[in-house]
């Protein structure tokens, strides 16, 4: 620990100072545009603008693809403004001092101003003029055009390359995790030329206001020196040119390097190699070099053209083209040393079942709106509750749920989610990150302005709200709950729903051993002597398909060792295991202090399914078509009113139609236990809330 301290103390010391410069950098730049300069730093911070484009150039020259010089854009910034701060403390030097001299305003502006003009003002401002130009014109139009296009294509082509990434992680070719960083590249790649686009608009105004400066410097300069300090009009023009050109070269030139790296930058394309090994891998190939030698080579024969020089260049082709020639050949010969003849290239087909296979047990996939639900450092609010229903649902069932897998999809409509179980999709919805769901109560008596749906986990009435308006849904009695709550009780009763789904053997044999450090001798006894683990676990998936958890996995053992006599099938073993464990499915809705809600079937139509039963083949229930629309609708719209008052309801009926009718009724309501009348807890309270009949919809109790 001692060793690692210094090392975490020195990386934070560098962070801080790092993170302090650069806004006390910024705030010096405005300063240097109001405060006059001393000479001195004029100079010196002339000679660090050279430095800083020279730098920015030789990493634009030496990177591999554009996202790897991805600050670019904020460093063009900076170093644009720097250069203008420096152009407006050198011409307040200018003017305020340029009649003493052609040293007035620093060594630097007078060695340019004098190396360029060499004593001709002219010849000064025309090559001045033509830098600006190529700057202007030529590489930044240029550039400017070409960061334009990039953005424009790269955002166009951002949505068929998220497709692509979610294609090869649902095929297996990329995992989660490169999955996540590949998403991030497309994204920074779009963020980058976006940025780049207005980017390139600094250097075209840097260019502009270079020329503006001049002239400024140069009108400015000899109204000065002839109408304030008495000079002749000859010496003026002679001290202010060469100061107004020194000053102008000193800050065009970086510009023209930064023009020319920002060009390089939005030109360069993705590769594992610098720019220079680019092009030299691009550009020797000898197949080109031989025709350039022999054209050189005509040309050297016209006469009047310089033959000697055209017909020595032509031979310096006809070599490249012959060293180029022979490296090839080499690599040629290379590659059929290491891939002998008859050999077949396997890497391509080399594929493995892992690589195209996705075995995520339980998926959640987003849409684009729902991704902030996710994004940030602890997975998100979403990411939260999903941890806290995976841990609840697994303690409530009695066995370990497989991890979810949470993961977006740009092919979903705005706001809506899918929940995947297996390659299956099994549920979807809408709902809205930036607003609330409001629930109304029994005593809510105001319609909310909002988007009206149905809750999905309940089917119940709802609206979503805008934030400002839970204070006025909570005052009109109304539940208010957060998206990612919707989401993840939506979650929670698909896990619950389809828990039978989610259980293998694997699973199962992990229960059987930790039930073993306790009842080792009990474990070894049933599984597999009395029943082989494949049973075993078919006998639990029948259970966990009417929501009874396994939770008490020692007492099932020990009934199907007393059971074993019996020669039961599957379905008849977890039948006759409901009754000692249907009271693990009451105490999780009714507690033990109140009465057990439960709704009833006519005498008549109990008897009339009971022959209907008898009469159906295997564990179908055949009912009339408007006799079972009619039963479903009086249910559903039962399940759904106590569902509001947060109670849950028991169907009873008889034994011999429990078991199919319970698979009757799943198909329409995932959650409505049905019980037989032996497996009611003993000493248990009873409320009859219903009766539901054959002939009338349903008559409530007395």
């Amino acid at each position: 620990m001692s060793l690692s301290e210094p090392t975490l103390s020195r990386g934070n010391i560098g962070r801080t100072l790092t993170s302090t410069a650069l806004p006390l950098g910024i705030l010096m730049l405005v300063a240097m545009m109001v405060l006059p300069l001393p000479v001195f730093l004029l100079d010196v911070f002339f000679t660090l603008n050279i430095l800083m484009a020279l730098l920015i150039l030789m990493v634009a020259l030496h990177t591999y693809r554009p996202l790897d010089f991805s600050s670019f854009p904020s460093l063009l910034l900076v170093a644009t403004v720097f250069r203008l701060a420096l152009n407006v403390a050198s011409t307040r030097i200018v003017l305020s001092e340029g009649h003493t001299g052609t040293a007035a305003a620093g060594q630097v502006i007078e060695a340019f101003g004098a190396f360029v003009i060499a004593g001709n003002f002219v010849v000064g401002i025309f090559v001045f003029l033509i830098l600006v130009i190529i700057n202007l014109v030529v590489i930044t139009k240029g550039a400017g055009r070409v960061s334009e296009v990039s953005a424009r294509f790269t955002l166009d082509a951002m949505p068929g390359k998220q497709m692509a990434i979610d294609a090869d992680l649902n095929a297996g070719v990329l995992t989660a995790e490169e999955a996540t960083k590949r998403r991030e590249d497309v994204a920074r790649e779009a963020d980058f030329h976006g940025a780049m686009d207005g980017a390139s608009k600094f250097v075209k105004g840097d260019a502009i206001a270079g020329i503006l400066i001049l002239a400024i410097n140069l009108i400015g300069g000899l109204a000065i020196g002839t109408m304030q300090h008495d000079l002749a009009v000859g010496e003026a023009a002679q001290l202010y040119v060469l100061l107004s050109i020194g000053d102008g070269l000193v800050a065009q030139i970086p510009s023209l390097l930064l023009s020319i790296a920002t060009a390089i930058i939005v030109t360069r394309v993705s590769s594992s190699q610098d720019m220079a090994e680019h092009i030299k891998s691009e550009v020797s190939m000898s197949r080109a070099w031989f025709p350039v030698a022999g054209v050189l080579g005509l040309i050297g024969l016209v006469p009047g053209m310089p033959t000697l020089l055209f017909v020595g260049v032509a031979a310096f082709a006809g070599l490249a083209g012959y060293v180029f020639r022979k490296r090839e050949l080499l690599g040629d010969t290379e590659i059929e040393e290491a891939e002998p003849a008859g050999s077949e290239d396997t890497n391509s087909d080399n594929l493995k079942v892992t690589d195209v296979a996705d075995l995520s047990a339980v998926t959640l996939q987003l849409s684009y709106p729902l991704l902030s639900m996710v994004d940030s450092e602890d997975g998100g609010p979403l990411a939260r509750r999903i941890k806290t229903v995976r841990s609840e649902v697994s303690q409530a069932l009695g066995f370990v749920l497989p991890g979810i897998r949470v993961r977006d999809d740009l092919a979903l409509a705005a706001n809506e989610y899918r929940i995947k179980i297996g390659q299956t999709v099994v549920a979807e919805n809408k709902i809205y990150p930036d607003h609330k769901l409001a629930l109304p109560s029994g005593t809510s008596r105001i319609k909310l302005q909002g988007i009206d749906v149905k809750e999905p986990s309940f089917g119940i009435d709802a609206t979503w709200i805008l934030p400002e308006r839970e204070v006025e849904a909570e005052a009109n009695d109304y539940v208010i709950i957060e998206p990612e709550t919707v989401l993840a009780t939506h979650l929670s009763q698909i896990l619950r729903k389809h828990a039978s789904e989610l259980i293998g053997q694997d699973d199962v044999q992990e229960l059987l051993d930790n039930l073993s450090r306790v009842v080792p001798q009990l474990v070894q006894s049933v599984v597999p002597k009395l029943m082989p683990l494949h049973n075993l676990t078919a006998v639990l998936r029948h259970i966990l398909r009417e929501r009874i958890p396994i939770s008490d996995l020692r007492l099932i053992l020990e009934l199907l060792s007393e059971m074993a006599s019996r020669n039961l099938g599957i379905a008849e073993t977890a039948e006759a295991l409901r009754p000692h464990l249907v009271g693990l499915l009451i105490q999780q809705t009714t507690p033990l202090n109140q009465p057990l809600p439960v709704v009833t079937l006519d005498s008549d139509f109990e008897h009339l399914l009971i022959n209907s039963a008898k009469q159906s083949e295997g564990e179908q229930l055949l009912l009339d078509g408007t006799l079972a629309e009619r039963l479903v609708q009086s249910l559903v719209r039962l399940n759904e009113e106590q569902a509001e008052t947060g109670k849950k309801a028991f169907l009873v009926v008889s034994p011999q139609i429990r078991r199919k009718f319970s698979a009757f009724l799943r198909q329409y309501i995932a959650d409505f236990p049905v019980l037989s009348f032996t497996e009611l807890p003993d000493g248990r309270k009873v409320d009859v809330i219903a009766t539901v009949s054959g002939e009338e919809t349903m008559t409530p109790a007395k």
